[in-house]
């Protein structure tokens, strides 16, 4: 889709143009004329306000010389803190910000995947919420793989709760946590080829376990353009 008909959307930095990456006549989103625009990179400088210098203080005592190279940036974005870690010092970072007196997050609200097909080298993206019952905190931490190598530690030893939501954010994405005890899909029959969420994934056109049903491919729906 072109910007022409959208006066004053710049070609850069838009990512993409429509829903789920739809092209043609298939976008029965209704979002056609949505822009996407890619997200920054770089990380946000001090002081990044609120409790936020804190816990970064914090978590940079807890771990010493080897801060650093754990933490790769940090982001700052809606009154949010996101720490982007490395993925070699994940269950590292996790054990500071659970157990550390002056962090305490000893509550996770879950696992989640992401999947960035532009962003080579760093295509999947694992992303915990962390919750400080203790200092009524939270923290949103971040960690990247490449497509044709997506492996990150599990972090059930640290969470037991992640069990089940390594394994949806596996089935889902195509992401592997080393070490998880039993790391099979949990939404997804076990034969089932390919991750869903993956914005790769075919839209239709699959055979659906329904009575032998199908999904029309994209091209061959209705379009409310």
């Amino acid at each position: 889709m072109s910007t022409d008909n959208l006066p004053g959307v710049p070609e850069e930095p838009v990512a993409r143009h429509g829903m789920f990456g739809v092209t043609g006549t298939g976008d029965t989103s209704g979002y056609g004329r949505l822009v996407v625009r890619r997200p920054p990179k770089p990380g946000t400088a001090r002081p990044y306000g609120g409790y936020f210098d804190e816990l970064a203080d914090a978590l940079e005592q807890a771990a010493g010389e080897a801060f650093g190279a754990m933490v790769e940036r940090v982001v700052v974005d809606r009154g949010e803190l996101t720490l982007h870690v490395a993925r070699e010092h994940l269950t590292d970072v996790m054990s500071h910000l659970r157990d550390d007196a002056a962090l305490r997050f000893e509550l996770s609200l879950g696992v989640s995947g992401v999947h960035y097909p532009e962003e080579t080298g760093a295509e999947l993206r694992a992303v915990y919420h962390l919750c400080s019952i203790t200092h009524n905190r939270r923290v949103r931490v971040e960690v990247s793989c490449p497509d044709a190598d997506p492996h990150v530690p599990s972090t059930v030893s640290i969470y037991p709760t992640h069990d089940w939501h390594e394994r949806e954010t596996y089935d889902f994405f195509g992401i592997v946590f080393d070490g998880h005890p039993a790391l099979t899909r949990i939404e997804m029959p076990d034969d089932w080829d390919g991750h869903p969420q993956r914005k790769d994934y075919p839209l239709g056109g699959i055979p659906v376990e329904y009575r032998g049903a199908t999904i029309p491919a994209p091209d061959q729906r209705r379009s409310y353009a």
